[in-house]
């Protein structure tokens, strides 16, 4: 399902899946700073808040305002069933850790399937106020809030030794992983998909603990569109895949997969706690 295949996606839903993303993102930000935040555990033991659940409602509504016989798959309300083919994926506030810690780090995602597989992704960054966005077949896009919409693309790198490298949940990572990644290229502790996609990382690596699909259904169309590419840290397609993600600007996929190919990928962090 992590292949581009199909038509163009339709102009007007992708406008609409990119506002309602703004708007979720926007009250996201709000709850943010509005002050205290209160956290619960999920069965998988990760965080939760009230917040991620009026966030997540927020879509739910829209959605079933704007497109009824779609489904819907939350992180947090799980699935709603559909009649229409096509399928929108949401996680309302990717990064609670951060969230419920008042580092302003976390983002809000949302996916659009259908019976082509991946159509539509869109990352909102609220507090960096901007917003990376891709339909199949339209292209990657960044926008400001000051108004500005350019076209997103990876960079151009092709040497391995250097190459500017996101790292996600490096506390997860294993002693193997980082290091072999370290003594070859130039780790940064951020910048994530959206700098792969705009040309200001060259690969990103999350490893460790695992990715749900809520964080990964974005990102075949935003990385595809932007032209790069996506897999798992073993070369599977990310979306089923172990919940690793290696991320580049295609030139070195190859290289870097080659490099951690047989690496142990996570520590047992739960153990650390």
């Amino acid at each position: 399902m992590d292949s581009l295949h199909g038509p163009p996606v339709d102009q007007d839903l992708l406008d609409f899946a990119v506002d309602l993303a703004y708007r979720a993102g926007e009250l996201a930000a709000e709850r943010f700073f509005a002050g205290e935040v209160h956290t619960s555990r999920k069965p998988d033991g990760s965080e939760v808040t009230t917040f991620d659940l009026e966030v997540e409602g927020l879509v739910r509504a829209e959605l079933a305002r704007y497109a009824p016989r779609d489904a819907v798959h939350g992180e947090e309300m799980g699935t709603t069933a559909g009649d229409s083919g096509r399928r929108w994926v949401v996680d309302p506030i990717d990064g609670t850790y951060y969230f419920v810690r008042r580092m302003p780090l976390f983002n809000t995602r949302l996916a659009v399937e259908d019976e082509h597989g991946p159509a539509i992704g869109v990352i909102r960054e609220p507090i960096a106020r901007q917003t990376v966005f891709a339909g199949r077949g339209r292209g990657c896009w960044r926008s400001t809030d000051g108004g500005d919409v350019t076209r997103a693309h990876v960079g151009d790198r092709r040497k391995l030794s250097g190459a500017r490298t996101g790292m996600g949940n490096p506390g997860t990572w294993s002693e193997e992983l980082l290091f072999a990644l370290h003594r070859r290229v130039f780790l940064f502790p951020s910048g994530g998909t959206v700098g792969v996609a705009t040309g200001q990382l060259d690969a990103y690596v999350i490893a460790g603990a695992p990715m749900g699909y809520e964080d990964l259904a974005p990102l075949p169309v935003i990385i595809g569109e932007a032209g790069g590419r996506v897999t798992d840290l073993t070369g599977a397609p990310v979306l089923s895949g172990d919940g690793t993600v290696l991320i580049t600007n295609g030139h070195l996929h190859d290289d870097l997969l080659a490099l951690v190919r047989g690496l142990p990928t996570a520590r047992d962090w739960k153990a650390l706690g």
